[in-house]
C-alpha cells in the first residue's frame, strides 16, 4: 500500500519535505526577524527573576559568605533588583544577535529529518493526511476500473476460453488499473483544456487540491514538527548548539559585568580581584546553564510572532503546479513500478481464483 512505502524511506522523504520547506516555503531568517526583542524580554522576565534570585544568593554565599551574611536584607535585595534592571537590556541585545545569526545557530533541516526518522509514523501521518483523497482514489479506482476492464475480459473469454486468459488478463488489468490511477492523480501537471476549452479543463487530481492540501500540510507540520518547543530544543541541543552557547556566553559576561560592577569595590577589598573574577564567571556560567530551563516562558509569544502555519500555507498556495507536484509525488515516484507490479500480481491472483471457481 502507499502508506507502507513512506516509513521505509523516512530519511529521504524527510529530506525532500525539508528541502521544500527551506527552499520554497520558509526563509528562516525572515521568519525569526518577526521576533521583537523587547517583547521577548518582557515575557521572559518572570523566568529570569526566578533564576537570578537563586543564582545571586548561592554564588555570593559560595564566594563571599562572610560579607554576604553581614549585608542588610535591603542591600541584598538591591543586588537582585540590579540584576532585574539589567536583564531587559541583556535579553534584548541577546535576541537581536539571535535574529541576526539564526542561520548559524539553528539547523532546520537537521531538526525535521531527526524528528521524522525517529518517529516514522509522524511522517506517514503528514503524507497520508495530505494525500488522503488520492490514496482513497487509488483504492476505489481499482473497483471501477476493474469492473470496466472486467467487461472486456468477459467478452474475450466468451469467445476464447483458454485457461490462461483469466490469469493473464487479471495481471494486465491489475497493472493498468494502478498505472491509470497514478496518472490521473499527478497528470497533467498544468490545467489542460479539452475540446479547445469549450468543454472543460483537466488537471491531476492532487494538483487541483493545492489550496486544501496547503492548509493541511501547514497545520500538520506546525502542530507536530515545527513547534516552538521543538525549534528551541534544536537550537539548544542541535549540531549548531556550540554557536548558540558562544553567543549566549558573550552576552552573559557583559550582563554579569554590569550586574556585579556595583559590588566590585566591596568584594575586591574583602577577597581580592582574582576571587571577584571567579565569582563573575560563576554567575555567568549559572545564568547560561539555567536560562534554557526557563525558555518556555517565551513559547506562547514566539509561536504567535513567527506565525509558521500561515507562512507555510501562504507560500505553498503560491507554488507553481510543478513545484507543488513535488510535495506528494516523491512518495510514489521511486516505487511507482512496485505499486503497478503489485497491482498486476493481485490481478493475477484474482484471475487464478476466477479460473478455479469456473472450473
Amino acid at each position: 500500500s502507499p502508506g507502507s512505502i513512506i516509513p521505509t524511506k523516512a530519511a529521504k522523504m524527510a529530506g525532500t519535505c525539508t528541502d521544500l520547506m527551506t527552499e520554497k516555503l520558509i526563509n528562516v531568517k525572515e521568519v525569526f526577524s518577526r521576533l521583537k526583542p523587547a517583547e521577548f524580554s518582557r515575557v521572559m522576565e518572570p523566568g529570569l527573576i526566578s533564576i537570578m534570585d537563586t543564582i545571586i544568593n548561592e554564588t555570593a554565599q559560595q564566594y563571599v559568605p562572610s560579607i554576604w551574611e553581614f549585608l542588610p536584607d535591603t542591600v541584598r535585595d538591591e543586588c537582585v533588583l540590579k540584576a532585574l534592571e539589567e536583564s531587559p537590556q541583556f535579553l534584548t541585545s541577546f535576541m537581536e544577535d539571535v535574529k541576526e545569526h539564526i542561520d548559524d545557530i539553528f539547523d532546520l533541516k537537521h531538526m525535521v529529518v531527526e524528528h521524522c526518522v525517529a518517529n516514522k509514523q509522524l511522517l506517514n501521518n503528514i503524507f497520508m493526511e495530505c494525500g488522503d483523497k488520492e490514496f482513497t482514489f487509488i483504492e476505489v479506482s481499482g473497483f471501477y476500473f476493474g469492473f470496466l476492464f472486467g467487461l472486456v475480459q468477459m467478452t474475450i473469454y466468451f469467445f476464447y476460453t483458454a485457461s490462461w486468459v483469466l490469469p493473464a488478463f487479471g495481471f494486465v488489468v491489475g497493472i493498468a488499473t494502478n498505472f491509470i490511477a497514478l496518472k490521473i492523480i499527478f497528470e497533467p501537471i498544468e490545467p489542460t483544456k479539452i475540446c479547445c476549452g469549450l468543454c472543460f479543463s483537466f488537471q491531476g487530481l492532487f494538483l487541483r487540491r493545492q489550496d486544501a492540501v496547503s492548509e493541511i500540510f501547514a497545520r500538520v507540520n506546525t502542530q507536530q514538527i515545527l513547534t516552538t518547543e521543538n525549534m528551541w530544543t534544536a537550537i539548544l541541543t542541535g549540531p549548531k548548539k556550540e554557536n548558540f552557547y558562544d553567543l549566549l556566553r558573550a552576552h552573559t559576561l557583559i550582563f554579569t559585568e554590569n550586574l556585579a560592577g556595583g559590588l566590585k569595590p566591596l568584594v575586591v577589598a574583602g577577597v581580592g580581584a582574582d576571587k571577584f573574577a571567579k565569582m563573575k564567571e560563576e554567575i555567568a556560567k549559572r545564568t547560561m546553564d539555567e536560562l534554557p530551563a526557563v525558555i518556555h516562558y517565551s513559547y506562547e509569544y514566539t509561536t504567535k510572532a513567527l506565525d509558521m502555519e500561515k507562512t507555510i500555507c501562504t507560500a505553498m498556495k503560491g507554488l507553481s503546479s510543478h513545484d507543488f507536484e513535488g510535495v506528494l509525488h516523491p512518495v510514489f515516484e521511486e516505487d511507482e513500478a512496485k505499486l503497478i507490479v503489485v497491482g498486476g500480481v493481485l490481478g493475477l491472483g484474482v484471475g487464478v481464483v476466477q479460473l478455479f471457481l469456473l472450473f
